[in-house]
C-alpha cells in the first residue's frame, strides 16, 4: 500500500497589527488628559523650612516676586494684581467657587516681610479658611 503525505500549508506566525494604531492614540489621548499642568511658572527663590507639609494641587496661588510684583492663579487663569482692589477681588472669587479651597502664598526670600503681611491681611479680612506658605526644603541641623 501507498503511503501519501499530505502537504501541510503551513502559515508563517504574525503579530496583528490592525489594531496598533488605536492603542497609540488611547495611550496619546491618556497621558494628555492624565497631565497636570501649572499654570503659575513664575520663578522665585523660596526661603528655606525644616518643616513640610504636602499642600493640594487645586490651590489657589498667590505670587510675590523680588520685583514686589503680585501674580495670581486658581489654576485656570493667571494674572498681575494692580490694586488692593483686584486682590480682593480675585481672592472672593475663588472662596465664592469653592469656600474650602486653599491658597498658598509664594513669595520670594528678598521680598520685605510687609508685602507678605498685606496679602496675609488680604486673605484673612476674604475669611480665607486654609492658608500654605511655599518653601524649599532643607534637611535638620544635627547637633555638633
Amino acid at each position: 500500500m501507498l503511503r501519501l503525505r499530505r502537504r501541510v500549508h503551513r502559515i508563517a506566525p504574525t503579530i496583528p497589527t490592525a489594531s496598533m494604531a488605536d492603542i497609540a492614540f488611547l495611550l496619546i489621548i491618556f497621558f494628555l488628559v492624565t497631565t497636570v499642568f501649572s499654570t503659575d511658572q513664575t520663578v522665585v527663590d523660596l526661603p528655606t523650612s525644616v518643616n513640610r507639609e504636602d499642600v493640594y494641587r487645586n490651590s489657589a496661588i498667590i505670587t510675590i516676586t523680588v520685583d514686589r510684583v503680585i501674580k495670581v492663579t486658581d489654576g485656570e487663569h493667571s494674572e498681575t494684581v494692580q490694586t488692593v482692589e483686584h486682590l480682593d477681588r480675585f481672592i472672593a472669587d475663588v472662596l465664592r467657587r469653592n469656600p474650602d479651597r486653599p491658597f498658598i502664598v509664594k513669595a520670594d526670600r528678598a521680598v520685605p516681610y510687609q508685602l507678605v503681611e498685606f496679602a496675609l491681611e488680604r486673605l484673612r479680612l476674604s475669611r480665607a479658611r486654609t492658608v500654605y506658605f511655599l518653601t524649599e526644603g532643607r534637611p535638620p541641623r544635627r547637633p555638633s
